[in-house]
């Protein structure tokens, strides 16, 4: 491997971390925006919430996801791989369900829980802008850990 593939490696390893704690850490939407491509599709699954577009992606964290942070939001990196032209993290994402979160689990009403989940990130960067950041989250284990999932009875 080249220098030259190490230092774009590098670079956009940098552009997913910059926006990530922006977001997710300070809630600084000028940070944020400041890393993405004008054409940046950003998407959180399987809620199927996100934005295309720089200005849909401003809107979209300005009233779905940054005033609505659980309060002690928390992730911890599992694993990372990536090359030069993406990233893709696995994480241990805590927190407690203090608030709706229209971004992540839309028309669901604060169950007081706290919960930890894995959830997976695959971010596309060119030029040192974000083009893609699609989040999978462990929905299952979201849901069960919140209480939201029927019971289900046992066979007899």
């Amino acid at each position: 491997m080249t220098k030259a593939v190490q230092d774009l490696m590098v670079a956009v390893e940098r552009a997913r971390d910059a926006f990530a704690t922006a977001v997710f850490g300070d809630g600084d939407l000028e940070a944020a925006m400041a890393r993405v491509a004008p054409e940046v599709a950003f998407s959180t699954l399987p809620a199927g919430t996100g934005a295309r577009g720089a200005d849909d992606l401003r809107r979209h964290l300005a009233d779905d996801v940054l005033p609505h942070r659980p309060a002690d939001l928390t992730s911890t990196r599992v694993s990372r791989t990536g090359d030069r032209f993406r990233v893709v993290d696995e994480e241990r994402v805590a927190f407690t369900h203090d608030r709706e979160l229209p971004w992540l689990l839309p028309g669901v009403a604060p169950t007081g829980r706290s919960v930890e989940v894995l959830a997976i990130s695959v971010v596309a960067v060119r030029k040192e802008r974000i083009t893609e950041y699609r989040t999978l989250w462990d929905h299952h284990g979201l849901l069960t850990g919140l209480g939201l999932l029927p019971e289900v009875a046992g066979a007899g």
